[in-house]
């Protein structure tokens, strides 16, 4: 298909598909003349999953690590989701004291290697978030944090496709992008529920 039809299918306008190309996140298409290419399925299913990214509010740089780690797939299942989370997490900046993370994460039962620095990283700087706010949350509130995403984990790590490294790395990539903000949209909901259980307001 010529890239005009690449637009249509996609909904992506064709100003984009050329930007993600000059990006790198598009593979280049079959050039049939000097200014033109046809372009197929495979830039169909990746153009959507760039679009998920970048609508999800991933960078066009971690885009660009999560292509590379679509084109370029671990072997090892966990070294793959461990790149996949690498690819969307933001840059950390400068050093951060893990020690209160890894509490944390060995509660999940980690040991050292079990996960990317770059996970620790972004627990340790929510931490340090809620410290610098001056906000502390109690054990019991902790505990059903733990509990909660490592039921959530469990369950997500049943369903990756272990047979199709990219399937595999698409469902991590776009399940860490898109799904998280469903998940905190759950939670306030949730916690709505919650309250008014717990408050129920004033019959009239």
């Amino acid at each position: 298909m010529l890239m005009s039809e690449l637009s249509a299918k996609s909904g992506v306008p064709v100003s984009t598909i050329k930007y993600y190309l000059r990006e790198g996140l598009l593979p280049e298409g079959v050039r049939t003349s000097a200014t033109r290419a046809t372009y197929g399925d495979v830039h169909l299913h990746r153009l959507r999953v760039v679009r998920a990214l970048i609508d999800a509010g991933v960078s066009v740089a971690g885009a660009r690590k999560v292509i590379a780690t679509l084109d370029d797939p671990p072997e090892n299942v966990s070294d793959l989701v461990g790149a996949a989370h690498a690819a969307v997490l933001p840059p950390g900046e400068g050093e951060i004291d893990l020690t209160d993370a890894e509490r944390l994460a060995e509660r999940l039962g980690w040991r050292p290697g079990m996960c990317e620095r770059e996970c620790l990283e972004d627990v340790a700087r929510s931490l340090e978030a809620l410290r610098r706010a001056g906000f502390e949350i109690s054990p019991d509130v902790m505990t059903a944090y733990v509990r909660a995403v490592e039921s959530i984990a469990a369950a997500e790590a049943s369903e990756i496709p272990v047979g199709n490294p990219e399937e595999a790395v698409r469902y991590v990539v776009l399940g860490t992008a898109l799904a998280e903000p469903l998940l905190l949209s759950l939670r306030r909901m949730a916690e709505q529920i919650a309250v008014v259980r717990r408050f129920p307001p004033n019959e009239r």
